[in-house]
């Protein structure tokens, strides 16, 4: 059996790479013929970064066992699963998860690659809705291995059983969202940061610039291989309960102080994207993003070669 994915953008790109990487057969499907023409090329350029950095081995094996389907029943009919990433719009996902639907074998999982559209959203009037959940990646996938793994109301336990056994045995580190939440678990904590992040800024205490350093030369570096609780555990000689008896009113105070929130609105984001444009114009925006790809491919083949 073989698993599918449907939509070939950047996300779903990610996700071929994932499962074909980890040995699965791979049926991929796109509505864009550009899409389906162009894939193999951006996933073999992908592969040879990861190769030249020791994440994989023979690429040619890997590519072999990606299949670029015509039809979308070509892809999905006899899956063990299906990873589905279009565009995240809730009309198009109703549209997809219908005539997913209808081409699903009996226990047949369809996750839905989203950063924050709840599975009740574009699944409650399908007659196996109990085959849908969320399974949101962070991009790119195949360098973050976080998969959060969402049920709908009605999702049936065994399918997020099902989908947390698929992610892991592809080699991603899935995280159980007991119950729908808007932006589930990741994005939440992100939110949280961004929050304080823009008040800061806005508010004159720091530049965009050292703001991003204090995360990158300082939380980010812990947050590489600790989240917060492990991170408070060890910064105290007592341990968490020490900790939170010690600073916990500090951070209660810190979150009364904003009990405001505020959008984003365009004449602050236009000051923080005039910073951003002079340290990395528009047109070196792609390469920089290839960058970024490079520093996550460094850290994780480190950190492969780690020992817990």
């Amino acid at each position: 059996m073989h698993i599918a994915v449907v939509g070939a953008g950047l996300v779903g790109a990610g996700w071929t790479i994932v499962f074909a990487r980890a040995g699965e057969m791979v049926r991929l499907f796109d509505a864009s013929k550009d899409a389906r023409d162009n894939i193999l090329n951006d996933v073999r350029g992908r592969l040879e970064d990861l190769k030249s950095f020791d994440l994989v081995d023979d690429i040619d094996p890997i590519l072999d066992r990606i299949v670029v389907c015509e039809t979308l029943s070509s892809a999905v009919e006899g899956a063990r699963y299906v990873q589905e990433s279009v565009p995240e719009r809730v009309p198009l996902k109703q549209e997809i998860s219908k005539q997913l639907s209808g081409l699903l074998s009996g226990d047949t999982v369809v996750g839905s690659s989203t950063s924050g559209i709840p599975a009740s959203a574009f699944t409650e009037n399908l007659p196996n809705r109990a085959r849908f959940l969320v399974a949101h990646p962070v991009n790119p996938p195949y360098l973050v291995p976080v998969v959060e793994v969402a049920p709908a109301p009605w999702t049936d336990p065994d399918a997020v059983e099902i989908a947390m056994s698929v992610m892991t045995e592809v080699g991603q580190s899935p995280i159980r969202v007991r119950r729908e939440i808007e932006g589930f678990i990741l994005n939440r904590l992100q939110g949280v940061l961004l929050r304080e992040a823009w008040a800061l800024f806005e508010e004159g205490y720091a530049s965009a610039e050292d703001i991003d350093k204090t995360v990158k030369e300082g939380l980010g570096l812990r947050w590489s291989f600790m989240g917060p609780f492990e991170t408070i555990d060890l910064n105290a000689p007592g341990g968490i309960r020490e900790y939170a008896e010690v600073l916990g009113p500090l951070y209660h105070s810190i979150d009364a102080s904003r009990t405001d929130p505020r959008p984003w609105h365009d004449a602050l984001i236009g000051k923080a994207e005039a910073e951003r444009r002079d340290a990395v114009p528009a047109a070196a925006l792609e390469e920089r993003r290839n960058w970024r790809d490079r520093r996550l491919m460094a850290l994780a083949a480190h950190k492969k070669q780690q020992t817990e």
